[in-house]
């Protein structure tokens, strides 16, 4: 890696750093190339990114921004899974490790929060952004559709009545 492509690294480090809502640090030492490239891909599904990184640069990119805490967790193999959602990424990390143990979660920041292993598996288990609004717009449904039920009774019950009524002169 040459001088520029490092000073590119490290500056989209520091965004990375300063803008993401969550960041997991990870030792990957042992996955293949097919593991990273499935890992890869169910972090684009929901929004975030993996990334393998430089301990020293990533180190370097830490310096001046919220997340400098986590400068302890960058020793061996480390990599980065980092998303907007603060859910997505230790999510999708999370249920990696469990079924390939090469993944090691060393834990993260979220904002100026440092989070151990356990506070990343913890926050692995809250419900995704997406599934906060579809359970939330479910809750503001339910109520309307009761209402609309009970405003359209009195009017069906009406109209039962008025037909029960017709059917009944008919047969007369």
């Amino acid at each position: 890696m040459d001088r520029a492509e490092k000073s590119e690294l490290l500056t989209h480090l520091k965004g990375v750093f300063t803008d993401a809502n969550v960041v997991v640090v990870a030792h990957y030492s042992g996955l293949t190339v097919t593991e990273m490239t499935d890992l890869r891909g169910r972090m684009a599904k929901v929004g975030a990114e993996f990334k393998v990184t430089k301990n020293r640069i990533a180190k370097l990119a830490l310096d001046g921004t919220k997340a400098k805490g986590i400068a302890d967790l960058f020793t061996g193999p480390t990599a980065i899974a980092y998303s907007q959602d603060p859910v997505a990424a230790p999510k999708v990390v999370s249920e990696f490790a469990k079924t390939n143990p090469k993944l090691v979660v060393l834990g993260g920041v979220m904002g100026e929060t440092v989070l151990d292993t356990k506070a990343v598996k913890t926050l692995a288990d809250l419900p995704s952004l997406d599934e906060l609004r579809a359970k939330l717009l479910g809750m503001i449904q339910t109520p309307a559709t009761r209402i609309a039920g009970v405003v359209a009774a009195p009017a069906s019950q009406l109209a039962r009545v008025l037909n029960a009524y017709a059917t009944k002169s008919e047969a007369a």
